[in-house]
This record gives structure tokens, C-alpha cells and sequence, in this order.
């Protein structure tokens, strides 16, 4: 079962510092895809492949994130934010129930995306696209 939430690790790793989303530094992010019988959710604590999605135009681990809104601060709501760009897979053929956003340079989990329906595009390309940069729609916010 895939539920949507942020991991628990993600939020003892940003109060251990062992997180950093501004632009330029070390740290990468990825986006890897995961079939319906993956068991993803609050518990997550790290990358794993087990049901991780196989099929053409997928590699797993996933993806690299492309930071669009370095993180972001809403003083009147008391909560930060960033937002990534849109992520694709070319010429795709798997079929998907969701996706895990990890530390790819510590392998740490930071949340869990769940689709809502399997999907399964047929040699096309599959997009994520993620909703705005805003403090009350971002990916990942903090408050």
C-alpha cells in the first residue's frame, strides 16, 4: 500500500542538518516509480527497489529533481517551501501506482507520492508534474 505523507526520517534528518535543498550544493534529489504492491508510507526510511517499477524508458533509483523554488518562507503562515520541475521518462512503457522522493546522496526517504491509479503509459512519455510554490500547495513544506 502507497500512502501519501512525508517520512518521518525527513524530519528528524532536517533537524539533524542532514538535509539541504538550496541549489548548487552536493546534495542530490531523486524521483524513483513504484508499482501498486510497494509498501511505502510514513515508515519509509530510505530508497529501496523492491517494486520499483521496471520497463522501457525507466532506470531505476529514478529520476534527478530539479530544485525550481530554492526554499522559500511564508511569514504569515509560519510555514517553508520548495517546489521541483516537472520530471519525465521518454518513450515509457511500465505501469505505476506512485513515487517516493529520496536523499539520493544519503539514500534518506523524504516523502511518498501516491497516484491514486495505476498508471501506464504505452511508449509515451510520463510526466510528474508538481503543483505550485506556494505555501498552501508546494510538494514539501514545513511549518
Amino acid at each position: 500500500m502507497i500512502t501519501q505523507t512525508s517520512c518521518t526520517v525527513f524530519a528528524q534528518n532536517l533537524l539533524k542538518g542532514l538535509e539541504n535543498f538550496n541549489t548548487g550544493t552536493s546534495y542530490t534529489y531523486k524521483i524513483p516509480l513504484y508499482n501498486a504492491n510497494a509498501n511505502l508510507n510514513n515508515t519509509t526510511a530510505s530508497y529501496t527497489s523492491i517494486n520499483e517499477v521496471t520497463g522501457s524508458g525507466y532506470t531505476a533509483g529514478g529520476n534527478v529533481l530539479t530544485i525550481t523554488t530554492v526554499p522559500t518562507g511564508d511569514t504569515t503562515n509560519n510555514i517553508a517551501y520548495i517546489s521541483f520541475a516537472p520530471v519525465n521518462w521518454y518513450s515509457a512503457s511500465f505501469t505505476t501506482r506512485g513515487a517516493l522522493i529520496y536523499n539520493a546522496t544519503t539514500n534518506a526517504a523524504v516523502c511518498v507520492l501516491n497516484f491514486g491509479s495505476d498508471k501506464s503509459p504505452s511508449n509515451n512519455t510520463f510526466t510528474i508534474t508538481f503543483p505550485s510554490a506556494t505555501s498552501t500547495s508546494a510538494i514539501i513544506t514545513v511549518s
